[in-house]
C-alpha cells in the first residue's frame, strides 16, 4: 500500500464467506491514510474465511482472507490484516501485566485484538488484566470498539493495576522524554449548536497536524516576489499552450518547476529525520496540496519532478488534482513526497503558516498574486510601478533546517520567478 502506509481500515467485504472468486477480482474495500481502494483476489478459489470485520483497523502486510484454490491448497489474500499466529501468542508473558504508559497492549490470552482497540486501552490506562476480563461481542468474543467504550463508561474511575514489571531504564535522555499529553478544554453545547462527528479523513488530518508540531520545532520565512514577468508571459502563451500540450496552464506548474529547481540548489530541504540521523533524498518528489469538495486536503505527489519539463509537471498537475476531486487516486500517489508546496492563494489568502508534512523538513505557501505599487530600478532611476506580487511562506523544521538554509531556499525560489523569461518558448 505504499512504503509509510502502516495500517488500513475495513470498509467493506465485496464478497463473503463461502462465494467463489477469480483472480484479480474485487475483493474488499479498504482506506487508507486517505485513499479508498478495491483489494483484488490472488488466485481463483473461494473465499472460506474472512479473518477481520468491517471497521476493524489493522496492519498492512498480514493475511485478512483465506482462499481455497482449485488444487485443494488455501491462498491467504494479500490485503492488510490476520489475527496474531498462535506461535505469537504462546510467545506473550504468561502472567498479565499493566502495560506501561507508551507500549502497546499484547494480549496475554488466545484473543485477538485490534490495534483501534489496543490503542483506546493504552489511551486509558487499561491494563493486560481488565482487557482479558471484557465481554466481547464481536467475531468468536472479540472485544469491540463499542464493547471497549461500554466498559470504560461504566468503569468509573476505578484505577488500573499496578504493573507487575519495571520498565528498563532508556538508553539516552531523549527517548526517555514523552511527549506531554494536553488534555483539551471542557466544552459546552448549546441548544442551537449542531455536533458533527469527524469522518476519518478530518481525524487522520487532525492527527497528523498535531503530531507535526509536536515532532518538528517550526519557523517560517517570508519573502515576497515580483511575478510580473511570469503573469504576463502566461497570459501571453496559455491559449498556445493549450492547444498544444491538451492541457490548461496554471501557476502551480510555474511554482513546482522553481521549487524543484530550488532543491537542487539547497538539498538540505529535501530531507527527513530520522533520530539522530538526516536522511538526504535522492530524488526530488514534489507533492501538491489539493482540496476536495468535501472540505478535507490530500497531498498527490508528482515524482521526480525535476526531471519533468513544464508541460510534463502540468499535465501531471491538472490529473491528479482531477483525479483526487473525484476520489480516483492510487496510493502510491499520495506516497514518497520529499516536499510539499500549498497554494493558499487560491483562497484569497495573502500569505499563510504551514505545517510541515512529515517526515518531511519544509514546507512552501504561495499566497495570492496581487497588483500592487512597489518601487522599480531603471536605467533612468527609481519609479513606482503598477506589479503583480505574491507573497512566499517557507516553514521549516528548526533541528536540522536552520535560518540561512531555510530564507536562502525561499528566496532561490523568489528568483527563479523574478527572473522569469518572457520571450520562452513553450
Amino acid at each position: 500500500m505504499g512504503e509509510s502506509v502502516a495500517e488500513a481500515s475495513i470498509l467493506s467485504w465485496l464478497k463473503k464467506e463461502g462465494d467463489r472468486v477469480t483472480a484479480d477480482e474485487p475483493l474488499v474495500e479498504i482506506a487508507t491514510d486517505k485513499v479508498n481502494s478495491e483489494v483484488p483476489s490472488p488466485e481463483d478459489g473461494i473465499l472460506v474465511s474472512c479473518r477481520v470485520n468491517v471497521g476493524d483497523t489493522v496492519q498492512v502486510g498480514h493475511v485478512i482472507a483465506i482462499i481455497e484454490t482449485a488444487d485443494g491448497a488455501s491462498a491467504p489474500a494479500p490485503a492488510a490484516v490476520s489475527a496474531p499466529a498462535a506461535a505469537e501468542v504462546a510467545a506473550a508473558p504468561s502472567a498479565p501485566v499493566a502495560a506501561p504508559s507508551g507500549t502497546a497492549v499484547v494480549s496475554s490470552s488466545d484473543r485477538f485484538y485490534s490495534p483501534l482497540v489496543k490503542n483506546i486501552a493504552k489511551q486509558e490506562s487499561i491494563s493486560q488484566t481488565e482487557l482479558d476480563s471484557i465481554s466481547g461481542s464481536g467475531q468468536n468474543g472479540r472485544v469491540t470498539k463499542e464493547d471497549l467504550m461500554g466498559y470504560i463508561s461504566n468503569r468509573g474511575n476505578k484505577s488500573a493495576p499496578a504493573a507487575a514489571a519495571i520498565a528498563p531504564a532508556p538508553k539516552d535522555l531523549a527517548s526517555a522524554i514523552e511527549a506531554p499529553r494536553v488534555k483539551g478544554p471542557t466544552i459546552t453545547v448549546g441548544p442551537n449548536d449542531e455536533i458533527i462527528e469527524m469522518d476519518r479523513m478530518r481525524r487522520l488530518i487532525a492527527d497528523h497536524m498535531i503530531m507535526s508540531t509536536q515532532v518538528s520545532p517550526h519557523v517560517t520565512s517570508y519573502v515576497e516576489a515580483d511575478l510580473t514577468n511570469v503573469v504576463l508571459w502566461r497570459n501571453k502563451v496559455k491559449k498556445q499552450f493549450e492547444a498544444n500540450a491538451k492541457t490548461k496552464l496554471t501557476f502551480t506548474p510555474i511554482f513546482i518547476e522553481a521549487v524543484a529547481k530550488a532543491i537542487r540548489d539547497f538539498p538540505g530541504v529535501n530531507a527527513s529525520v530520522d533520530g539522530n540521523n538526516i536522511i538526504m533524498r535522492g530524488d526530488i518528489n514534489i507533492g501538491m496540496a489539493a482540496a476536495l469538495p468535501s472540505g478535507n486536503l490530500i497531498v498527490p505527489v508528482i515524482k521526480n519532478a525535476d526531471q519533468l519539463n513544464l508541460v510534463g509537471i502540468a499535465k501531471k498537475v491538472n490529473d491528479l488534482a482531477e483525479r483526487a476531486r473525484a476520489n480516483k487516486l492510487t496510493p502510491d500517489e499520495i506516497q514518497g513526497g520529499t516536499y510539499t508546496l500549498t497554494n493558499v492563494g487560491s483562497f484569497g489568502n495573502v500569505m499563510g503558516t504551514p505545517i510541515i508534512n512529515q517526515p518531511q523538513v519544509a514546507i512552501l505557501a504561495v499566497g495570492a498574486i496581487r497588483k500592487k505599487p512597489a518601487v522599480i530600478e531603471t536605467p533612468q532611476g527609481d519609479a513606482i510601478a503598477i506589479r503583480h506580487m505574491m507573497f512566499l511562506s517557507h516553514s521549516y523544521d528548526h533541528r536540522i533546517v536552520d535560518g540561512a538554509l531555510g530564507g536562502r531556499f525561499v528566496r532561490r525560489v523568489a528568483d527563479y520567478l523574478e527572473e522569469w523569461d518572457v520571450n520562452r518558448e513553450i
